[in-house]
């Protein structure tokens, strides 16, 4: 039972995306606190699922696919529904774009080199990257609830910079890759 504590962790990021969607229905405020707690919650699972499993000398495959799966799946939804309820403007959807583009691209390199046993470890930068990222989507989680706070100007700030930050480390990630796929011996 210890041993699945991660995993059930990580599930309930999976499991919140539902009730993260339908908060964009209710009235606001309202609306963009239950958001914002909602994606709060299942980040905060995203350090702990990693940090028990370590702790506790558990980590699975399970573990392993199922964590990158929900962050990217809280991310994607996140990003559609602001996106959908206009929360993200204009230019800043390509910044959006350009997360959700970089995803697909290292999930998929990571797939490939899976099958010729070679792993794409996460780099320092990208741990920065998505802690950005996530923290910039919580301001626009919140939208204009705090009244006093511009949340949509800073979220979208740093929704910019995770996009900056998302291009530098997808390049290392892709440049990387390639030379495993394309080094001696391959076709």
């Amino acid at each position: 039972m210890i041993s699945s504590i991660p995993n059930l962790l990580t599930l309930s990021r999976i499991l919140v995306i539902p009730a993260l969607i339908g908060t964009f229905w209710l009235d606001e405020p309202l609306s963009n606190w239950l958001a914002l707690g909602l994606f709060t919650a299942a980040g905060i699972t995203d350090f702990f699922d990693g940090y028990v499993a370590r702790a506790m000398g558990v980590q699975s495959k399970l573990g392993q696919f199922l964590d990158p799966v929900a962050d990217k799946l809280l991310v994607a939804s996140a990003l559609f529904m602001l996106a959908a309820m206009q929360r993200i403007d204009n230019i800043t959807i390509i910044a959006a774009v350009i997360i959700l583009c970089r995803e697909m691209l290292v999930s998929g390199l990571r797939e490939v080199l899976a099958e010729i046993k070679v792993g794409l470890p996460v780099s320092r930068l990208a741990k920065w990257k998505t802690t950005v990222q996530i923290v910039a989507i919580g301001f626009l989680l919140a939208g204009d609830a705090p009244h006093w706070l511009p949340a949509v100007e800073i979220g979208s700030v740093g929704l910019w910079i995770a996009a900056v930050l998302t291009l530098y480390t997808g390049y290392d990630y892709l440049r990387a890759g390639l030379r495993h796929l394309t080094g001696p011996g391959q076709p």
